[in-house]
């Protein structure tokens, strides 16, 4: 009698596309699939297949894009294959791999999967070449790639782009505020990379009053102020009540009824929770006249990602709460746009979570590095930083991964209503 066969190992990546307001819009759901021991990666037409029939549909798609849509990449025989059909069309963006030949079966597959309401993307564009005419009627995303494609060459690309079709541009492999800016300046609608969360340390600049408030309250609550000085801050900005309020009454709390003044707030939560929503807060909160950040998303999911995969290894309640702050407070510097070093020194943060959000060391640090590895699908960092970890179970990731991810869609679903 054989052995079952054992369901294939897999982790999820999931790269935000934002549009020109920087509202997080879509993901690129990038699959991996790869041997836990070998540390053997593999990422092919097989074990996107396998992820999408196996595991995608059991994940549950709420869990993993919230309320947007999922760019999902197919070469051409996944694409010839009934595989697509178990995807949700309004959900779905497929997107065609460069290597997909424009043949009339392509073309005629495609236009079945557009009468099931399916849209379509172009992957990795260069050159808009002449091959790709029989399929542009159909396209609604042509993706730009703007590191391989030369700047000099941008704009004529882009004006052939909107002579032929009504497609949407959208950049990608946007990994730089000043790319993003200069994407913006020649018209792209939508923008694919993590050029939001990449630091840009401006010289003098001064931390925005309301977000430096919550600094504040955010060391009060780590040296255990009383209740009375930590509601006296928060008087500071009336604004940030009505928030706090709202993510506590949003967010599972298994509350009976609800939490309705600042001070039963300050009662019922406690100490170890308030830390939890301040850190929170800190990227809820919008400047003026802006959109929701994307960085809330992102910082939620380190967050929540870093708390589970340190009850994964231990049973230590402290450490499970040192990881989550790690992992919320490693974009704080992006966010506030100041040295890590500068922000850290007006906090009093335990050592393990500064030698982490400092130099990634420590055991906190290497969470910290997983979790990144994971936020950009490395299939050569992730097997190495994983090697080791038997408490923390290589194929339990994309489970742990998409806990994680449901948490930091309601959190920024319930921010987003604020």
């Amino acid at each position: 009698m054989t052995a079952p066969e054992k369901p294939p190992v897999f982790w999820l990546g999931r790269q935000p596309i934002l549009d020109r307001r920087e509202q997080t819009v879509a993901y690129e759901l990038l699959f991996r699939s790869g041997d836990a021991i070998s540390g053997r990666v593999t990422d092919n037409r097989m074990a996107t297949a396998s992820v999408i029939t196996h595991a995608f549909n059991e994940l549950g798609i709420e869990s993993v894009l919230g309320t947007c849509r999922g760019f999902i990449n197919f070469d051409a025989d996944l694409l010839l294959s009934d595989t697509v059909e178990l995807l949700p069309p309004e959900r779905t963006v497929v997107e065609l791999l460069e290597t997909v030949d424009i043949t009339p079966a392509i073309v005629a597959r495609c236009h079945e999967l557009r009468a099931l309401g399916f849209s379509f993307a172009l992957d990795d564009v260069v050159q808009l070449g002449e091959h790709y005419t029989p399929v542009l009627p159909l396209i609604d995303i042509i993706k730009v790639d703007v590191l391989a494609t030369p700047p000099g060459d941008l704009p004529a690309m882009i004006a052939r782009a909107r002579g032929l079709t009504g497609a949407k541009l959208l950049a990608e492999k946007v990994d730089s505020p000043e790319q993003a800016r200069r994407c913006r300046e020649l018209g792209f609608d939508l923008f694919q990379g993590y050029f939001f969360a990449r630091p840009a340390v401006l010289e003098g600049r001064r931390v925005d009053p309301s977000r430096q408030v919550l600094v504040q309250l955010l060391q009060q609550v780590l040296t255990s102020a009383d209740n009375r000085q930590i509601e006296a801050t928060f008087k500071q900005a009336p604004e940030l009540s009505y928030k706090l309020m709202r993510l506590v009454n949003s967010i599972g709390m298994g509350l009976r009824f609800p939490i309705a003044s600042l001070s039963h707030a300050l009662v019922f939560l406690g100490q170890q929770q308030l830390q939890r929503w301040v850190q929170l807060l800190l990227f809820a909160q919008r400047s003026r006249g802006t959109a929701q950040s994307p960085l809330l998303g992102m910082a939620a999911t380190r967050g929540r990602l870093m708390e589970l995969l340190a009850e994964k290894q231990s049973g230590d309640v402290a450490k499970r709460d040192r990881a989550f702050m790690a992992g919320i407070l490693s974009l704080l510097d992006v966010l506030l746009e100041t040295r890590m070093e500068d922000l850290i020194a007006q906090i009093s943060l335990p050592g393990d979570v500064r030698d982490a959000l400092l130099a990634r060391a420590g055991p906190l640090g290497h969470l910290l590095k997983v979790v990144e590895a994971l936020e950009q699908a490395d299939s050569t960092t992730l097997p190495a930083l994983l090697a080791n970890d038997d408490p923390c179970r290589f194929d339990d990731i994309a489970w742990i991964q998409v806990k994680a991810l449901a948490w930091s869609n309601a959190i920024a679903q319930a921010a987003r209503g604020g």
